[in-house]
């Protein structure tokens, strides 16, 4: 266990600093490789229960990243939009939000088929914790790049 946290952060570590010097596009595609390694290995799929999975997983993945740029609207000025406008917004998001409920209650379904209710429960946590590294690991990096920049 403790040299699966060690493969992992260094993992995370390393392509930090690539990271750097990606654009966008790259930097999503290395963040889905170490998402595919960190569930892959955590998880301890066969290669036939993998195969099944990941075409299932990438699928909510890509709709959910569809709505979350539906929702990140750029309102540069609330108080520039007419309540017209902030009422079309609210609607949006919360149909948004209602999107987001129903593809990931088609996630569990779909997953139910190939693996059980426990390790549903265990790669929901696992996505957490995913999310939860990369953020701390953004953090510092940018720590990092703060405290150098002002030197």
């Amino acid at each position: 266990m403790m040299k699966k946290a060690i493969l992992i952060l260094f993992v995370l570590f390393a392509s930090s600093n690539l990271m750097a010097q990606e654009t966008d596009s790259d930097r999503w595609e290395r963040i889905k490789a170490l998402k595919v390694a960190f569930f892959t290995q955590e998880m301890n799929f066969t290669n036939k229960v993998a195969e099944k999975f990941w075409p299932i997983y990438n699928k909510y993945e890509k709709s959910r990243r569809e709505l979350h740029r539906r929702e990140h609207v750029d309102v540069e000025n609330v108080e520039c939009i007419s309540e017209q406008e902030a009422n079309r917004l609210l609607e949006e998001f919360l149909n948004v939000e209602n999107e987001e409920y129903q593809i990931k209650k088609q996630l569990f379904r779909d997953l139910k088929e190939i693996i059980s209710a426990k390790d549903i429960i265990k790669l929901h946590k696992l996505e957490g914790e995913f999310h939860k590294k990369l953020i701390k690991e953004y953090r510092s990096k940018k720590e990092n790049k703060d405290s150098n920049s002002s030197e």
